[in-house]
């Protein structure tokens, strides 16, 4: 094979490396544009897990870098006067010009052809079998070909520069400071002796009241040894082409074009945060080389590379884009005690977790958990620091609930003209026997041109009502859950088939008019709703007090009025199905008038001790429709007519939305809710285990959590939980009593063994002569 790499950085040296090893006939040819020992930034990190990787994939270069490196176990967190150590890391920083000129030397040996100081473009290497594009995050060739890669650049607004000092450190250290223009932060690690790493960051708003924008680097460098003088410890802070940037998150849609293969940041870049920069670079190396070494042509290996790494790729970019979110926003979290903000810097990503964490620093977490305990008893609460934050209790108004667990609405579709029957009797009573400490019902419609599909459930007559009234009595005589009628209006969205005949598909027989803030079909093929009347307003707004003084009569302990996933009060909501041009239409306190109109309707009537929420969406994952501004202007107004919970949910609005999925991907937005507009939030959206709720709430990204697939399958999923973490109180009914007792003797055995194998499957320490300690796995 001929070979050619455009981009002498660790990406393509690695790649060289590997290829010429296993394929030593092959011709390879490195060229970079700049001189073989110049490079920018100071030092790079690798964990104890990519060190596996790199151990296994080339042991001579692995030796060289792990001779090379200063490892540490600790990650340490400066904020706020207070610090947090937390052990249990394993990672080791490098100097990057060490590893260049390690990475070419073992490309030398091998008989790669390394080139310097010299521009080169694809037509270079006409007789090249593989042209392997490792040439940067401002990568030409992948410029050149943009309509072919279609690269997607999200340039994020925090501002950052590398610098360096020579000031040592014995973990990875977060530094937090506070000063009259904003917070300045400050991630840092040693590289090697006498050296470390200083990422400086900060929020626009801050860089510019700081006049960053228009020092120099020397200037700039002994501004911020002004802001981290305690932290610098004497040292100076170094420079070495440290402009300020702003981080472009890079993702191409095909990595390959003919023999031409995107490599390193050049096809995707993974912010600094999580130190994957390096790592992602050189692990698309092993994949691609992993790829060649499966066998077949370049254009079956290059098919292969991209289909087996893609989804590896997308994961850390996720974790990454999490991770630089949190940073985004840390004035977000900075009110808070300093141990739970800890806790948040820990947990960011969502990589590490409440019950990971409690293996590798117990004590943390155990300081984590009695804060949060503590907390609780200062709102009057009956709080033991025993207990995980799942299972401490909560109130709103008059009602209190035994843990934080709650079953989210789920559409069951299953009613006959809106009437509840045994289904829903078994679905909503099992669930809390279960355990929970809130469940709620299915959007419950206020009439029958209120539903969404045939199969809804309603609250417009007395056989309803004593359906549901049913159900309550028998949660509150046999349980300790409370329970919560959502009420709504399917809109523009209404008539549609039952979800496993077609979601959001028009009935083709037997449907009803539909009507909605503006004359907007949801598919081409949807009935076209009739723009609301003040008549209209009139009427639904009726509905919904009427619907609410029946689940008082039925004993509901909660109501939620519905107003997300483009259902009618939504509607008005979004400006991508609101183009109204009367006073119910335009800025979002116009699009606001009728919801809260519906809102302040049912809280006249609803008792005055009892809560009431409100789901939205927060965003509608399309341009055009909901911004954070909206949405906190939302959460605000809500919270200031008297709701007290935000259920905090998004999209669904348009057919064409693009959202992104993920672990928890709804968290961010409920905690914008929660701790900007000052209003208490639950969370919902793919968290499927008590270790992400606890996560969550430690993290103070919720006060409540709601899952819905969980406990479609498994009604008793709080009690599970509870024997998972030694919980025994957790209600029961007598019926099932012994059940749970041997559910909390096996799961402390489970507990046990599953600790045992997290400790035997971590990745190894790489440190030099140490003893290894506990970690979990990564």
């Amino acid at each position: 094979m001929r070979i050619a790499v455009i981009g002498g950085g660790p990406a393509g040296l690695y790649f060289a490396i590997l290829m010429k090893r296993d394929f030593p006939a092959a011709r390879i040819t490195v060229v970079e544009r700049n001189r073989a020992d110049d490079t920018f930034g100071f030092g790079v990190v690798f964990s104890d897990a990519t060190l596996d990787i790199f151990q296994a994939a080339d042991e001579p270069s692995y030796r060289a870098i792990t001779e090379s490196f200063a490892y540490w176990d600790d990650i340490e967190i400066h904020a706020k006067g207070s610090v947090h150590r937390i052990g249990g890391n394993g990672f080791c920083g490098c100097s990057r010009r060490t590893l260049l000129l390690l990475l070419q030397e073992r490309a030398r040996g091998l008989g790669v052809e390394l080139e310097y100081r010299r521009e080169a473009k694809p037509e270079d290497f006409p007789d090249a079998d593989l042209i392997v594009a490792a040439d940067g995050i401002n990568s030409p060739i992948r410029e050149r070909w943009r309509d072919h890669f279609r690269p997607e650049v999200d340039l994020r607004p925090n501002r950052f520069a590398w610098m360096g000092s020579t000031r040592p450190f014995d973990a990875f250290t977060f530094f937090f400071r506070e000063r009259p223009e904003g917070i300045f932060i400050a991630h840092c690690y040693q590289y090697e002796q006498g050296a470390s790493t200083w990422v400086l960051e900060t929020d626009p708003e801050t860089f510019a009241r700081a006049g960053l924008e228009h020092m120099t680097e020397e200037e700039s460098a002994r501004y911020l040894e002004g802001v981290f003088a305690e932290d610098l410890q004497g040292h100076k802070l170094l420079i070495n082409r440290s402009n300020w940037r702003r981080f472009p998150a890079i993702k191409c849609a095909s990595w390959v074009k003919d023999n031409i293969v995107l490599l390193g940041d050049a096809k995707a870049s993974a912010h600094f945060s999580i130190g994957s920069g390096t790592k992602l670079a050189m692990e698309d190396a092993i994949a691609l080389h992993q790829a060649f070494r499966a066998g077949g042509d370049v254009t079956t290996c290059l098919a292969r590379f991209e289909s087996a790494r893609r989804e590896d790729v997308e994961k850390i970019q996720h974790a990454a884009d999490v991770s630089l979110v949190w940073f985004e926003h840390v004035k977000r979290f900075w009110h808070f005690d300093p141990t739970q903000f800890a806790f948040g810097v820990m947990t960011r990503s969502k990589a590490i977790t409440w019950d990971n964490l409690a293996l590798r620093a117990p004590e943390f977490v155990a300081e984590t958990q009695t804060l949060f305990a503590r907390e609780a008893r200062a709102k009057g609460l009956k709080a033991d620091d025993a207990k995980p934050p799942m299972f401490q209790p909560f109130a709103l108004r008059g009602m209190q609930l035994a843990n934080r667990v709650v079953v989210s609405p789920m559409d069951m579709y299953s009613a006959e003209d809106g009437l509840p029957n045994d289904f829903h009797f078994q679905h909503y009573t099992s669930r809390a026997l279960g355990g929970a400490g809130l469940v709620f019902t299915e959007m419950t419609c206020t009439s029958p041109e209120a539903r969404i599909t045939p199969g809804c459930t309603g609250m417009w007559n007395d056989e309803q009502e004593a359906a549901w009234k049913r159900i309550v009595d028998f949660v509150h005589a046999r349980s300790a859950t409370k329970i919560c009628l959502q009420l709504g209006h399917a809109g523009r969205k209404g008539a549609t088939k039952l979800m496993w005949e077609g979601i959001d598909q028009p009935l083709e027989t037997g449907g009803w008019p539909i009507i909605s803030a503006s004359p907007i079909p949801y598919f081409t093929q949807s009935q076209t709703p009739r723009e609301m009347t003040r008549a209209d307003m009139d009427a639904v707004r009726e509905e919904f007090v009427a619907a609410t003084r029946r689940a008082i009569a039925a004993a509901f302990d909660m109501v939620e009025l519905h107003c997300a996933h483009g259902y009618l009060l939504a509607s008005f909501l979004s400006p991508l199905t609101n183009i109204r041009i009367d006073e119910y239409g335009g800025s979002v306190a116009n699009r606001l008038r009728f919801p809260l109109e519906v809102f302040n309707a049912i809280r006249a009537v609803w008792p005055a001790d009892k809560p009431m929420s409100v789901r939205i969406s927060a965003t509608d994952w399309k341009d055009g429709g909901l911004t954070d501004e909206d949405c906190l202007a939302i959460a605000r107004a809500f919270a200031a007519a008297g709701a007290d919970l935000i259920d905090v949910s998004t999209g669904q609005t348009v057919h064409d939305a693009e959202p992104v999925y993920g672990r928890m991907f709804q968290v961010p937005w409920s905690d914008m809710i929660r701790n900007e507009a000052g209003i208490a939030s639950m969370c919902v959206g793919n968290i499927t285990t008590a270790d992400q709720v606890n996560t969550i709430l430690g993290a103070g990204r919720a006060d409540l959590v709601a899952l819905a697939r969980p406990h479609l399958t498994n009604p008793f999923f709080t009690m599970q939980a509870a024997a998972q973490y030694g919980v025994r109180d957790v209600a029961c009914p007598p019926q099932y009593r012994w059940g749970k007792d041997a559910l909390l003797r096996n799961e402390a055995r489970n507990q046990a063994d599953l600790r045992d194998l997290r400790i035997k499957a971590r990745p190894k320490s790489h440190a030099p002569a140490t003893a290894e300690l506990p970690r979990a796995a990564e």
